[in-house]
């Protein structure tokens, strides 16, 4: 079976300015990667326009993929979707660093799709962004409810200073 991340250039790069759609959704095991946060047969949808110019490929549009974690503040299973923009050169000759090379007649994606993918997907998610996390002291989930705990004795450098407030 072909890879569909494998695109014929040849015909696209005869005519500067033509362009191409891609719309196709594989398996993230796919991608040759990883990670914790997104399971191997979660769907990658790509969909991009790839237009032709005169020294390469531009690549823009969107990958979207499902993450899943545990909230860096509740300790909850979270999870959700990331649309990704994308907006890339793919160059025969390599003169700009952040530019993807290819040989001028095929292009390979699947760097670029893993690359996103890996960059995007939260290294420290949230459940929700105002996230209340857990008490300090009885570890209640105050986004259920509150506790009855004291506050905890802060231990910050400038706790010192704090007395002096009241001296002033």
């Amino acid at each position: 079976m072909a890879n569909p991340l494998r695109v014929n250039t040849v015909e696209l790069l005869r005519r500067p300015g033509d362009h191409r759609d891609l719309d196709v959704t594989l398996p993230f095991s796919t991608f040759d990667a990883a990670d914790e946060r997104v399971e191997p047969d979660a769907p990658v949808h790509l969909q991009v326009r790839l237009d032709a110019m005169n020294d390469g490929v531009a690549v823009t549009g969107t990958i979207t993929f499902g993450w899943h974690g545990t909230c860096r503040r509740c300790a909850t299973d979270t999870s959700g979707e990331i649309v990704a923009e994308v907006d890339e050169r793919y160059e025969e000759h390599g003169t700009d660093p952040d530019a993807f090379e290819f040989d001028g007649i095929q292009l390979d994606l699947e760097p670029m799709v893993r690359e996103v993918v890996l960059l995007e997907a939260p290294a420290t998610p949230l459940c929700t962004p105002d996230c209340r996390g857990l008490c300090p002291v009885c570890g209640t989930d105050l986004n259920t409810g509150s506790c009855t705990c004291d506050a905890p004795a802060t231990d910050s450098p400038w706790s010192a200073l704090d007395q002096l407030k009241g001296q002033v």
